[in-house]
């Protein structure tokens, strides 16, 4: 029993002395933390340098961008070919993939060898062999009758300009195929497989580099996946970034993935403090000296040779096998990658060794064994850490683009290494889980990775196309021509020569109210005037002071409410309410009992027959909104003769409100527009001389169907939704008010088919008026990422892909692009009735404009302005902001009314 005890001790001392003196001599090998994070923090620092337009050509690590842009999303069907080039043997695979949501793919493939003479001949051969195999492979499994999409997984760096294209930009590995360099491999295997015409009818869709497939295929099984990572032969990663982030590629809208080609970590230099004198000694004896340094270190390619070349100088140093060293120990490449996995098995580990050694024509003592064993480990070891240091520059970079303070992810894995090691997978995971702590990470196997991959990428490139189809059928609805728009322009100033004649006038749409304003601000207004402003669930009491000749307004206000009972009651309710508050306002400015004229802004369609005549009280002027907003801006730009509102939705209630309910619509306040007539035009009115302001109540435009050649089925729905069917037809494609819910009409439509948020629509999305048009603004937003884009969605209850995203954001665009260009359409009919009213060749004219929609949205007052432009050249239209229109509106035209009645006085 002692001597089971004194032997168990020698072997434990033995191992523990042989373990110091293998980590003394590769001292350099072994990595701390601190060394692992400086390494992270290099490669975070090469990844930037990548993406960067500028500082790419100087980068090592190339970041290429694969122009795959979506993952699997289980609704990929049909069948497709995938061939895999690149490793130590090639393979073609048939893959069908099945929807339903069962994510169901059934494989058959076949392997084909890559003799040398292939692979490090002529570029043309190589690809000839390809296609003769595909061809068999075609043959084989009766394919021959069928025309199929494939992909093409081609595990070297290549730099792509689209999905199905890729020019070579160098070899690793063992190959090393002449005349290929700087040309694109798609159209070298295009070009070999015509030899095959009459079995071969491919179409290559996508060019997929391996570890893209890998990341596809896990991706397929888990979503959360979006990392892809090889360590076996070469070793590699590729990840999904943002748009924005790319220089290399246009646009910034949504995520692609990118081709790290990590490999190449470390050729400028960046790791010479870790490089050790083996990983030189074994660089200068590899195919591409200078090149893959960080490949180098860490694949299986170069493993076993690190460990042989660690082996053989321990040995000539009298460290190992007595100073002894066989023949074999000399042979590049006599150690493999197999080998060192063999080594550091768990309980066989020590009698593998011996065994290795042994073939080696080598006499290892146990002693040997152990340390033989410990050097394997060390150099093992480092390819883990490295690696794990590498990804969580990775997962960091994920994190930080996403904004999260805690990461959930998946990264697909592949590769013989990390296959075959029997301690690799554990020792990765637990140091990347060390080295960023704030990440959670599963790692998922590949199942037949790339090639699978590959045929994945084709399934979600074919989906993507069918989907972009469909959506881009939707939106095309929303594109108006030239000619369209023109027709607009014309069919709108027909409308106003109908509403300003007597005989039409009863039929005409835009109807053209009289507002009895016959003059603009000239400067010499002056005095104290009161306003209301009334338009909504609240109305404002303002004092405004005006001095002549210095163009200075001073206002004071006080907002008050209106409750729901007397909006429901009756009319005389209403104005006993408004007269109560106005007597408290004068009371609460000091000027109890005081006599002031007073303009009252009313945002709604009112016939009048004089400007004092609407209601029993002492007011000299009743004013529309619009026309305030034109009077605003007049007082400060003489040249101010037409009044535009272009006004969103207040909120989601008072929406669900207008649209449906039994409250009333309040019409008017959306989208409207007024300008300065000709007296001689405006039949309806006696006389002749001078000009008046008309209301044109241009929303109830194309209430005579000549709008129906543009009216989408969603317009059709939202209108028969509201309180108004067939009215107001113009301002429900325009205004703030309605945009929001043809939006909501869409997505909805969408998602039935299946293009968006994976066809589940949310009870939130279902409820009328809750897509609000400031969704739109915020959407539209050129400064709102994605990411915020998604958090406005996950509000209504949508859990949003970045895809979905970027779909609504186009959606959202293409409706609000079409209210500004009808805008500008009308808005272009009247500036061209004023130029030939005024019988000149060109005329410069300027549009108050007030609405929330022309205010805040951050293209619509864009598209507006170049509409107007492009359908009135002759027209040189200013836009003018109007600041508190239609209150201060309404006492410049009080005031105005005043100066014009003692004008007539002196008369």
């Amino acid at each position: 029993m002692f001597a089971v005890h004194l032997l168990a001790f020698y072997f434990t001392k033995l191992k523990e002395d042989q373990i110091k003196k293998v980590d003394r001599f590769l001292y350099h090998m072994r990595l701390s933390d601190e060394t692992l994070l400086d390494i992270m923090a290099r490669f975070q620092a090469e990844m930037q340098k990548g993406l960067g337009k500028d500082t790419n050509p100087t980068a090592s690590v190339k970041m290429l961008p694969t122009f795959v842009r979506a993952i699997p999303d289980g609704s990929e069907n049909g069948e497709f070919l995938s061939l895999d080039l690149g490793g130590s043997k090639f393979r073609v695979l048939k893959v069908q993939v099945s929807e339903e949501g069962k994510r169901n793919v059934q494989m058959e493939s076949q392997f084909y060898p890559t003799p040398n003479e292939i692979i490090r001949g002529n570029g043309t051969e190589l690809f000839e062999y390809v296609a003769d195999c595909l061809a068999d492979f075609m043959k084989t499994k009766e394919l021959t009758k069928k025309k199929l999409p494939l992909g093409l997984t081609f595990s070297f760096p290549c730099k792509q300009t689209k999905l199905e294209e890729g020019i070579l930009l160098s070899w690793t590995k063992k190959f090393k195929a002449r005349g290929v360099l700087g040309t694109d491999v798609v159209s070298s295997l295009t070009n070999a497989m015509k030899r095959h015409q009459q079995d071969l009818d491919v179409d290559i869709l996508a060019l997929v580099n391996d570890t893209v497939g890998t990341m596809m295929t896990c991706a397929y099984d888990d979503p959360y996946c979006e990392v892809g990572v090889i360590i076996g032969t070469g070793t590699n990663a590729c990840y999904m970034e943002d748009m924005s982030n790319i220089d290399l590629v246009e646009g910034d809208e949504g995520r692609m993935c990118i081709n790290t080609e990590w490999g190449a970590f470390g050729d400028d230099g960046a790791l010479e403090d870790i490089r050790t004198e083996f990983d030189r000694e074994l660089d200068l004896g590899s195919l591409n000296p200078g090149k893959q340094l960080f490949e180098k270190m860490i694949s299986g390619l170069y493993l076993g040779e690190l460990v042989r070349l660690i082996l053989l100088k321990m040995a000539k140093a009298g460290l190992l096998f007595g100073g002894e060293k066989s023949s074999a120990l000399h042979i590049k490449g006599k150690i493999e990658t197999r080998h060192v996995a063999a080594m550091e098995r768990y309980k066989e580990g020590l009698a593998n060794t011996r065994e290795i050694l042994t073939d080696l024509g080598l006499e290892p003592s146990d002693a040997d064994c152990i340390a033989v064993q410990h050097v394997c480990t060390i150099v093992s070891f480092r390819s883990a850490n490295l690696c794990a240091a590498a990804l969580a520059a990775i997962l960091t970079r994920l994190r930080e683009n996403k904004k999260l303070v805690r990461l959930r992810t998946t990264v697909g894995m592949d590769g013989t290494l990390y296959k075959i090691h029997p301690q690799y997978p554990k020792r990765l995971h637990k140091v990347v889980r060390k080295l960023v702590p704030n990440c959670d990470v599963r790692f998922l196997l590949s199942e037949s990775g790339s090639t699978k991959g590959a045929a994945m990428v084709t399934a979600v490139a074919s989906r993507v196309q069918a989907q972009r189809k469909q959506i881009d059928k939707v939106l095309a609805l929303f594109r108006l021509t030239q000619e369209q728009l023109v027709g607009v322009r014309n069919k709108m100033r027909v409308e106003f020569e109908y509403g300003l004649k007597k005989d039409t006038h009863p039929r005409a749409t835009v109807k053209m109210l009289p507002t009895y304003v016959c003059g603009m601000p000239d400067g010499t207004e002056k005095g104290k005037f009161l306003a209301l402003d009334l338009g909504g669930t609240n109305f404002r009491v303002l004092l405004v002071k005006i001095r002549s000749g210095r163009r200075s307004v001073r206002m004071y206000n006080k907002i008050f409410a209106i409750p729901l009972e007397i909006m429901q009651g009756t009319g005389e309710e209403l104005f006993d309410h408004i007269v109560q508050c106005i007597a408290d306002f004068l009371d609460y400015m000091g000027l109890k009992g005081a006599q002031l004229p007073l303009g009252f802004t009313f945002s709604f369609p009112c016939r009048q027959a004089s400007i004092d005549k609407e209601f029993d009280l002492d007011i000299v002027a009743v004013v529309n909104d619009t026309v305030g907003t034109m009077m605003t801006c007049g007082y400060e730009d003489s040249n101010c003769e037409v009044g535009l509102i272009a006004e969103g939705a207040q909120d989601g209630e008072e929406l669900e409100r207008n649209l449906g309910e039994e409250q009333g619509v309040a019409q008017g306040t959306g989208s409207n527009m007024c300008y300065m007539e000709e007296m001689r035009n405006i039949e309806l009115v006696e006389g002749d001389e001078g000009k008046m302001c008309i209301n044109t109540e241009w929303g109830g435009f194309g209430d005579n169907g000549c709008l129906d050649d543009i009216q989408t089925q969603y317009d059709k729905e939202v209108d028969e939704g509201s309180l108004n069917p067939g009215k107001q037809r113009y301002e429900k494609m325009t205004s703030g008010m309605y945009l929001g819910e043809i939006v909501r009409q869409i997505l909805i439509d969408l998602t039935k088919q299946g293009l968006l948020f994976r066809g589940h629509i949310s009870e939130r999305l279902q409820t009328r008026g809750i897509f609000e048009t400031k969704f739109l603004s915020q959407i539209e937003s050129d400064r709102l990422a994605l990411l915020q884009v998604r958090r406005i969605l996950q509000q209504l209850g949508l859990d949003s892909t970045c895809e979905d995203s970027i779909v609504v954001k186009e959606v959202c665009g293409a409706v609000s692009r079409r209210a500004a260009q009808l805008y500008g359409a009308g808005l272009a009919a009247i500036v061209e009735k004023r130029r030939e009213d005024q019988g000149l060749e060109h005329v410069r004219i300027t549009v108050g404009v007030d609405g929330t929609l022309y205010k805040l949205h951050p293209h619509f007052s864009r598209i507006l302005r170049e509409t107007v432009k492009e359908l009135a050249p002759q027209c040189d239209v200013m836009f003018m902001l109007s600041e508190d229109g239609s209150g201060k509106g309404a006492a410049l035209i009080t005031a105005v009314a005043k100066r014009l009645q003692q004008a007539q006085r002196e008369h």
